[in-house]
């Protein structure tokens, strides 16, 4: 595994890169209280499926523009999105504001931004409708109306994965995370 420095206007972030040489890249944004290596037994499935990995450490204070200087830096032009949580939304605004660098977007625990969560909060009404292939991965902190709510903003490919019982998806469900991650990087 590389870790990689990468300047942003918001200041450096660590990055963390793996895998084989591949052209398909799967971004990882991690959630505000994850640990740096949650996505680490993820990633090592996904090695597997032949896909490259970009795992940012810590997502405090990331916005679109920060994760659009860190892709431009690391010459990524096109990548899947995978985020948790907090990372979850951020990568639901960017797939919604940034057109043609992603191919598909796997969200866990995280509706659209537009869709009132299992609290009846709107984190942001603004947000644009998502035309990517995606994947809502739900445990025990999301209800499952938010996640089906999240599907008429996505105007491409929808499903939701409803995964009982689990508190953090990427540390606790590798294993279906990494598969519902392969299935979206595939183009058939």
């Amino acid at each position: 595994m590389e870790y990689k420095q990468v300047s942003t206007a918001g200041g450096t972030r660590t990055v963390r890169i793996a895998g084989p040489e591949s052209r398909h890249v799967v971004l990882l944004l991690p959630g505000l209280d994850d640990r740096p290596d949650v996505f680490d037994g993820v990633s090592e499935r996904l090695h597997n499926s032949d896909l490259k990995t970009v795992a940012v450490e810590d997502a405090r204070g990331l916005d679109g523009d920060a994760m659009v200087a860190i892709l431009d830096e690391l010459s990524l032009p096109w990548v899947h999105l995978v985020g948790n949580r907090e990372g979850a939304e951020l990568a639901w605004t960017l797939a919604a504001r940034t057109f043609g660098r992603f191919a598909s977007l796997v969200a866990c625990d995280r509706g659209h931004p537009a869709v009132a969560d299992q609290d009846g909060v709107v984190r942001a009404s603004d947000c644009s409708p998502v035309e990517l292939p995606t994947t809502i991965v739900i445990g025990s902190s999301l209800k499952r109306a938010s996640a089906d709510g999240s599907g008429r903003l996505v105007y491409s490919d929808f499903r939701v994965v409803q995964l009982d019982g689990v508190g953090n998806i990427p540390s606790d469900a590798t294993a279906e995370l990494a598969t519902e991650i392969a299935l979206r990087t595939n183009p058939w």
